[in-house]
């Protein structure tokens, strides 16, 4: 006999309170969705342990508690579609409805032209950076950071946000996929949450480069340290030290980047701290979720 084929929808408008610590199943609703449901953000799926989330041309399995993140990117569109197996061979079908986004233009003048129109050697080594760092990204590693419940990993002044559209030395580039924090040379670095660093290595565009792998496809990235503190392979806590602010690679001064990614989906680091309106200019301070107006 043919599984029986379920078709539930669920028209989920706006956001929906963060929820960094995923939660068990519960068995009188078959599949829970919760999350940021935005461009840019994520969402937590649960369904009854053994269950297989079908999203984005991915088969993933969810964990002991029933649990897996999923991620959006910057133009995703709105109506998105999930597909889970259950263990008894059912298949419940949620659409979800993202929020869109609209995002600025952030101007960037006096960078080396080097780092904006590249010379064939530095391309070469810049698309080699790129692959390595896609190869990172790529890994579907047991751990459980990205249950945690994310903290700013240093303190500063917000200079950048995700989503913008850059024009770099008059000439137009790549949306920014980060959030800028701007801050004196040497600032501390913390991991906003725990997992396994899988890059530490300096890169043309990026300076010294640092990934976390917080575990099933989410992972923070760190650019432009002056000082990486911890090594690849090394496991690291929420709230240790794995590095310092600097300006290396294409910056004009010093700053942290935090960029975060769902594989190879590029995240708004801004919804994990449930201000997906974060705006430039705005203060926030390390190891907390603390976000003050300038």
């Amino acid at each position: 006999m043919k599984p029986m084929l379920k078709r539930t929808l669920c028209l989920l408008a706006g956001f929906c309170s963060t929820v960094a610590t995923a939660g068990t199943y519960d068995q009188k609703t078959p599949i829970q969705v919760s999350g940021q449901l935005t461009q840019g953000g994520y969402a937590i799926v649960t369904a009854s342990p053994g269950s297989r989330i079908s999203y984005a041309k991915r088969t993933l399995i969810v964990d002991e508690s029933g649990a897996r993140p999923i991620g959006f990117s910057r133009d995703a569109a709105t109506r998105q579609e999930i597909s889970v197996r259950l263990p008894d061979g059912r298949t419940i079908i949620r659409e979800i409805t993202l929020a869109p986004r609209k995002y600025a233009i952030q101007r960037i003048n006096g960078l080396k032209k080097r780092y904006v129109s590249p010379d064939k050697a530095t391309l070469k080594k810049i698309r080699e950076d790129i692959a390595r760092a896609r190869a990172a990204r790529r890994l579907d590693l047991p751990f459980a950071g990205w249950r945690d419940r994310f903290i700013w990993p240093t303190s500063g002044i917000i200079s950048g946000v995700y989503g913008s559209q850059r024009i770099l030395n008059g000439k137009p580039r790549r949306p920014h996929y980060g959030v800028d924090i701007a801050a004196p040379t040497g600032t501390p670095v913390y991991a906003p949450a725990g997992g396994k660093v899988t890059l530490a290595t300096p890169m043309v565009l990026s300076g010294n480069t640092l990934m976390i792998d917080h575990g099933r496809g989410v992972r923070s990235t760190f650019m432009h340290l002056s000082n990486m503190t911890v090594h690849e392979g090394e496991l690291v806590k929420k709230g240790q030290k794995v590095g310092e602010v600097g300006a290396t690679g294409r910056a004009t001064g010093p700053h942290l980047h935090w960029g975060m990614s769902w594989f190879n989906t590029r995240l708004d680091p801004a919804t994990f701290m449930d201000v997906p309106d974060l705006k430039p200019g705005a203060r926030v301070k390390a190891k907390t979720r603390a976000v003050s107006e300038k």
